[in-house]
């Protein structure tokens, strides 16, 4: 795992080292263990520059990069990991190729040497890569699937610049920090930022499975290699899918668990987290290191599961209880998200690794199990929406309106008024459209009841909806729980959950590694049949059958609680005169986006309980 930057000059200058190198230093924290560069030559067309931070996770003593191919002719810096790069080399070093190192990165480039751009479709792993062909004087740039690893770019004047994060661009000379205002507006709707818009005008983020290759003049060219496909159905059994999905996970466990520093993982306590925890204490020849983390408030704590689960696979297990979260580590997080992200698992996720990195190097999570089985209650909402729907089409608009407006709102976890009153809303529309309510924070007539009249008249044209819309109303998929897989895959897992998984982790310079997004799974996953996922109330349908005799009862039927924060209460309490000296500060006011008078109501009402806006 590393931090990865650099320079492409189209005039064919040198490239400024000390321009790179303070580029590189702003990403310490994603590889504290080494740092590389690598200067072309210039002996015309563009010249290029590589920075590369190091974790140091496999070969230790001989994976400093950047790595070369045999001739030096290529060039590779790669953050992250390439998990069949033993079977890859083998394969590579039959057909004559020669190895200087035991690492997993040293396959790109004679991967890229045999087969161009093709060489993505053959690897297994979480990874952006950069590599200089210095034989095309082309820079090709590279993300993973599932979007794990990040990778952001800009040009300024004669030059391109690359990197794991935003705020490496920072060092660059002529770097404008120009709030890009439609990202707002999509940042409101969502509580991300999609690709490949990011808050910078002029900043951009490669979108996952897609490289880029750029040019010595300049050009800059993206496509996407990769997509999962939900059309086709499988032709095994029920019984046989169910082994099938088992064969397939243990592989990916035992794929990632390959590393030379100690290794643990997440454990939540949920299904996903606790099928990773107990097939790695099946490979491991000794007690897995196990981390948890709860909060006294116990509608939020997961812990008791997640001791039951440690129990039974005998996991050496940490926990740690948090407090309502000091403000100090906000600041702190803010600086490593470089960009808006309002998720707030994003503060326990930020907790976990911190406590995790205390004891090993790599976690292995379950990021990807709801998104491949149909976790969500979303998505049994989606199903369930198409029966529940057809009586409501015959109750007038306005009667319907009033009905929802007398639904009261609650201020617990569960909050059930809320989340029906939520379901009722988008019984009414098409599913492209009840996927995008149960997804969407905030309206467009809130928002635009917030926005100043200089933000109006800045994002009154986009439709920041469409995004989410477009993606399920295209996607390769027939029925309605498939398109909202495929939307999850394609939206809200790389460009929410991999984002607050990748900076949780790296800003306490710890690998995560993620068994369920392995692409073999993501594939099959794709090829069930929807009532195999979710029947009657049963979701994760076919994951649970496949592992019923091998997890607790306790944790084969409980519902699922997500990994979020009593931050309701938060900002009742603890958080509220940071809200005042922060979001409602004069400082705040000054840049001029907001109407803070509407900003101000919506606290107050909030702080009165009237209306709960926390999420």
């Amino acid at each position: 795992m590393c931090g990865i930057c650099g320079i492409v000059n189209f005039k064919g200058e040198p490239i400024k080292a000390e321009v790179l190198k303070k580029m590189n230093n702003l990403l310490i924290h994603r590889g504290p263990d080494d740092e590389g560069y690598f200067f072309s030559k210039g002996s015309g067309g563009a010249t290029a520059g590589l920075g590369m931070r190091r974790l140091s996770i496999i070969d230790l003593e001989t994976g400093h990069q950047p790595i070369f191919n045999e001739d030096k002719s290529l060039a590779v810096v790669c953050n992250g990991e390439i998990y069949n790069f033993r079977d890859l080399r083998k394969e590579l070093e039959a057909a004559g190729h020669r190895f200087y190192t035991r690492s997993d990165t040293e396959t790109l480039v004679h991967l890229y040497e045999d087969y161009g751009a093709n060489c993505l479709e053959r690897l297994n792993g979480m990874f952006s890569f950069a590599l200089w062909d210095g034989r095309k004087n082309m820079l090709f740039l590279a993300r993973d699937r599932a979007g794990k690893k990040p990778l952001y770019y800009t040009k300024i004047k004669n030059a391109f610049y690359f990197a794991s994060e935003i705020k490496s661009f920072l060092a660059v000379p002529g770097f404008e920090k120009k709030v890009n205002l439609p990202a707002i507006h999509y940042y409101l709707t969502y509580q991300y930022i999609p690709s490949p818009m990011t808050i910078f005008e002029n900043v951009f983020r490669l979108e996952p499975a897609s490289f880029m290759t750029v040019d010595s003049r300049g050009t800059v060219q993206c496509r996407k290699y990769w997509s999962p496909d939900f059309r086709k159905k499988t032709d095994l059994s029920y019984d046989g899918a169910k082994e099938k999905i088992k064969d397939i996970l243990k592989d990916a466990v035992k794929l990632r668990m390959i590393s030379d520093v100690p290794l643990g993982a997440f454990l939540s306590g949920g299904i996903d987290s606790s099928i990773v925890t107990g097939l790695m204490s099946g490979i491991s020849s000794s007690p897995v290191k196990t981390f948890s983390i709860g909060f006294k408030e116990q509608d939020f704590s997961e812990l008791k599961y997640a001791a039951i689960v440690a129990k039974r696979f005998g996991t050496e297990h940490h926990e740690f209880v948090v407090d309502p979260i000091h403000t100090d580590i906000l600041k702190k997080i803010v600086w490593h998200y470089d960009q808006p992200y309002a998720d707030s698992s994003a503060l326990p996720s930020f907790y976990v690794s911190e406590l995790t990195r205390r004891h090993v190097t790599v976690a292995l999570n379950g990021d990807g199990g709801d998104e491949n089985f149909g976790g969500y209650l979303r998505h049994m909402a989606l199903i369930k929406s198409d029966i529940a729907a057809f009586p409501l089409k015959a109750v007038p608009e306005k009667l319907f309106r009033g009905i929802l407006n007398m639904i009261p709102e609650g201020a617990s976890r569960v909050n059930i008024f809320k989340r029906g009153k939520r379901f009722l809303e988008a019984l009414k529309e098409k599913p492209a459209r009840r996927n995008l309510i149960w997804h969407r924070f905030f309206d467009n007539e809130t928002k635009f009841r917030m926005y100043s009249d200089e933000m109006r008249r800045a994002v009154y044209y986009i439709d920041a909806e469409h995004f989410l819309i477009n993606i399920f109303e295209n996607a390769p998929a027939n029925g309605s729980l498939d398109r909202a897989l495929f939307t999850d895959m394609t939206a809200y897992l790389p460009e929410c959950l991999m984002v607050k998984a990748d900076i949780a982790t790296m800003a306490n310079s710890l690998e995560g590694r993620s068994p369920f997004l392995d692409y073999r799974l993501v594939e099959f996953a794709a090829t069930l049949p929807a009532e195999w996922k979710i029947k009657g109330l049963k979701q994760k349908r076919i994951l649970k059958d496949a592992f019923s005799d091998f997890l607790p009862g306790e944790i084969l039927n409980r519902g699922k609680q997500g990994f979020g924060i009593p931050i309701d209460k938060w900002f009742r309490n603890e958080w509220k005169d940071f809200f005042r000296e922060t979001v409602l500060s004069e400082k705040a006011s000054g840049r001029g986006y907001f109407n803070m008078r509407e900003i101000e109501a919506l606290f107050a009402e909030h702080l009165s309980r009237s209306r709960q806006h926390g999420y």
